[in-house]
């Protein structure tokens, strides 16, 4: 495979959306959910572009969450120009969005899975919490 930090954001975006989905997935069906209609509901919370940029935003907060090669990753998604435009959402909320998978593609081509977990599972734990209060 190539270098991992050559491929283009939007390729790390590709890859990332599908990680994520799969790990919320599963997450979702080891708490219980078993329903496919139930299934579905639950995880746009989580893999929505909305709920991405929301969780990047948050991420970005802390100043020493992410480290400087994790976010210039996210940048470089960020900053990509798409040629499909956004569904249901404003172009800003998907282009966070969009960092948001390049860095979940990034971490997982570069097998830092570690560090993959520790985020996904900061992600759940963060939109468990927003909409456990609401």
């Amino acid at each position: 495979m190539k270098n991992v930090e050559q491929l283009n954001g939007l390729t790390l975006a590709y890859i990332g959306d599908a990680i994520y989905e799969l790990y919320i997935r599963e997450y979702l069906i080891n708490q219980g959910i078993t329903k496919p209609n139930h299934l579905h509901k639950t995880a746009t919370k989580y893999v929505s572009a909305k709920a991405q940029a929301m969780l990047m935003k948050a991420m970005l907060q802390d100043e020493i969450f992410l480290s400087e090669k994790e976010k210039t990753m996210y940048k470089r998604g960020r900053n990509t120009k798409s040629h499909t435009s956004a569904k249901n959402t404003d172009i800003m909320t998907y282009r966070v969005a969009t960092g948001f998978e390049t860095l979940i593609g990034y971490l997982y081509l570069e097998k830092q899975e570690m560090r993959l977990q520790e985020l996904c599972q900061w992600c759940t734990t963060f939109i468990g919490e927003k909409y456990e209060n609401n």
